[in-house]
């Protein structure tokens, strides 16, 4: 059977710029210019009698059809580079990336890391730590775990841990009441670009609901103490014993079963809650689909319930 298709660099050119949602992106990526990108996906809108999508100054906008066309095109390629990689002998071995915050891949995702290529053959996992959110729709990885309000314009989400945060200590240090708080170092991390956009939980924010809880909490100076510059050494700070840290009950659950670190008193603080989060569209995509499988199954069900 014949097929009357469009000419495989358009499609190419079309998927790419749909997926990065910038044709100078897609130029980069393909190694041609952005012009010739333009003119591909010109050349493709002629060729359907559609326009695929709508240019903006700085910006391009899928439109109606080319949203219905992008997903279909992307299970295509996949399923083209599967097929090279058959007759390569399995020699071409796929990567899954997987971007998170520090303190979340080494306390939770680290641990069960090598559970990914037993239940994906043929893929290798790279996770990504950083307390920065990367852009997926730019690639720089195919999905992350966000740490935020669950609001994410433009990406799919899928919840997976409400979070909280306590005072931890070492029980080296003995046991603890809040009065203790005047006495010992507060143990702070930074929360790097996203306390800008977002309210995160912080000693001075503990200190007004503890406050308001009726504890005594006068006269503690929420700034006071160390401050590291991300939230996995305030974690090992604290287990070392030098001082009080506010942490996630959600990232400290194995250091309190293990007895390494201790809860001494409350209240607790709500926090905010972790999402495995991918590009809009892109749900049916080998690399996606590996690591949300990968979440699921091995990660999930040892993330600590509310």
């Amino acid at each position: 059977m014949s097929r009357r298709l469009p000419p495989l660099a358009a499609l190419r050119a079309f998927e790419a710029a749909a997926r990065l949602m910038s044709f100078k992106r897609a130029a980069a990526e393909l190694a041609v210019t952005p012009t010739a990108i333009s003119h591909q996906i010109r050349q493709l809108e002629d060729g359907l009698g559609v326009a695929l999508f709508q240019r903006r100054t700085r910006q391009v906008v899928l439109t109606e059809a080319g949203r219905a066309l992008h997903p279909d095109l992307v299970r295509a390629f996949d399923l083209m580079g599967d097929a090279v990689a058959k007759v390569q002998g399995g020699s071409r071995r796929q990567v899954a990336t997987l971007s998170a915050t520090l303190a979340f891949t080494a306390k939770l995702l680290v641990p069960r890391a090598g559970a990914f290529p037993l239940r994906n053959p043929g893929w290798d996992l790279r996770l990504h730590a950083s307390d920065d959110p990367v852009d997926l729709a730019g690639g720089e990885a195919d999905a992350a775990i966000r740490y935020g309000l669950g609001r994410y314009p433009g990406l799919t989400t899928q919840p997976l841990l409400a979070d909280h945060f306590a005072p931890m200590a070492s029980p080296q240090l003995g046991p603890l009441a809040i009065a203790d708080l005047r006495r010992l170092p507060l143990i702070h991390f930074e929360w790097g670009a996203q306390a800008t956009k977002i309210s995160v939980p912080t000693w001075r924010a503990w200190i007004e609901h503890a406050a308001a809880a009726g504890f005594d909490v006068a006269g503690l100076d929420p700034q006071g103490g160390i401050t590291f510059n991300d939230e996995n050494s305030a974690i090992q700070a604290a287990i070392a014993g030098q001082g009080v840290a506010l942490l996630s009950t959600a990232l400290v659950a194995a250091e309190l079963k293990a007895g390494l670190l201790a809860q001494p008193f409350g209240p607790v603080l709500d926090g905010l809650r972790f999402d495995f989060v991918h590009v809009a569209g892109q749900q049916d995509r080998p690399a996606i689909a590996a690591l949300r499988n990968w979440i699921v199954a091995d990660v999930a069900p040892f993330l600590p319930q509310a």
